[in-house]
């Protein structure tokens, strides 16, 4: 018989959050198995925190899948993985032009950061100068920060991404140590915490999270929120599995809102000031539920992921603007609110 353990004050939750302590990992367990009917307390406390670190700011990130497919890596949730029988575009490290228009894209939306990913398992010589051109074209041309996205890397990697103006690099730890071998066998967890860590020797801020939903216990979403705080991961994408038919976790499932937003409380409490972003997913498994994860969460892509597509840029500003929230810049301040009206009058309805 599973133990039923008691519900903490979240209140207090949010004090020790916003004072700097870890919380425990039963109180941790608790913000995960709460009943339902406790879901807007838990997110009001939630909120204190997010709201302390970044006001009723909401950041926009644009992503731009620039190399698709073509991976020789077996992740299980992947689409573009070599076990994926997915039907989805392949094709090699875009044209020139093709990322330039996407970043003038990412810019009209008024994103605060464009993020170039690439499939694969680490970047080629000549993929990688190509990278490294896009990047500085991208930094001269717009007033946004880059993020790549480019897989495993080396301290030269690094180094060079940092010499042409990559604000930050996402590679994402996925989950726990222990279930890392449940879902790749190419590459290990320790990889993927090498890659972190030479970006946070860098001058550059770390970006990693993971995905939910892939068969992982509580434990296994704990210890992922606090292996990101120990390695101090500044932004954290949040994903929640979307089970793509021909992948082998096509058949994978069993999230509801309700346990996303459990998910996103948590990260809040355990990474209080860390961006923390709803990313793949999030229309999907939040559904009608959208605009209450972004009281614990301040991030979230605009426009389409890798390989499966989001919802409308006017859906995106109108949850934001209803719910009260105002768009970031790419320093970080506040835009206007009136900003969110001209961008809702630039952008076309849903049909």
């Amino acid at each position: 018989m599973d133990t039923v353990l008691p519900l903490p004050n979240w209140n207090e939750l949010a004090d020790r959050s916003l004072a700097g302590d870890v919380i425990s990992r039963d109180d941790a367990r608790a913000v995960l198995q709460a009943p339902d009917e406790v879901i807007l307390d838990q997110l009001a406390a939630a909120y204190r925190v997010r709201r302390h670190h970044f006001a009723n700011r909401v950041r926009l990130h644009f992503l731009l899948n620039a190399q698709s497919g073509l991976c020789p890596e077996d992740c299980h949730y992947c689409s573009q993985s070599s076990v994926s029988m997915a039907e989805i575009e392949k094709y090699p490290f875009m044209a020139r032009e093709k990322i330039l228009a996407a970043a003038d894209r990412a810019a009209s939306l008024n994103v605060g950061t464009f993020c170039m990913v690439i499939s694969g398992r680490a970047p080629g010589g000549r993929v990688f100068e190509k990278v490294l051109d896009a990047v500085r074209e991208v930094k001269a041309r717009h007033d946004m920060h880059v993020c790549a996205c480019l897989g495993l890397l080396t301290e030269e990697h690094v180094r060079q991404l940092e010499e042409a103006g990559v604000d930050q690099v996402n590679h994402n730890l996925n989950s726990s140590e222990r279930f890392t071998d449940e879902i790749v066998t190419t590459h290990s967890y320790g990889d993927r915490v090498s890659t972190v860590e030479h970006v946070g020797r860098s001058n550059m801020k770390t970006c990693s999270g993971g995905i939910i939903g892939m068969g992982e216990t509580d434990d296994d979403v704990i210890d992922l929120a606090l292996a990101l705080r120990e390695m101090n991961v500044r932004s954290v994408p949040v994903n929640f599995l979307i089970p793509i038919p021909g992948t082998p976790f096509e058949e994978r499932s069993g999230l509801d809102p309700r346990r996303c937003l459990r998910v996103l409380c948590l990260y809040r409490f355990i990474l209080p000031s860390q961006e923390i972003r709803i990313a793949g997913g999030r229309e999907v498994h939040l559904r009608s539920m959208q605009p209450l994860g972004l009281y614990a969460a301040n991030s979230i892509f605009i426009g389409d992921y890798l390989t499966t597509p989001g919802q409308t840029a006017h859906a995106d500003y109108e949850m934001i603007r209803d719910a009260g929230f105002v768009l970031e810049a790419p320093d970080g301040t506040a835009l206007d609110a009136s900003r969110l009206d001209e961008l809702l009058g630039a952008v076309p309805q849903p049909a």
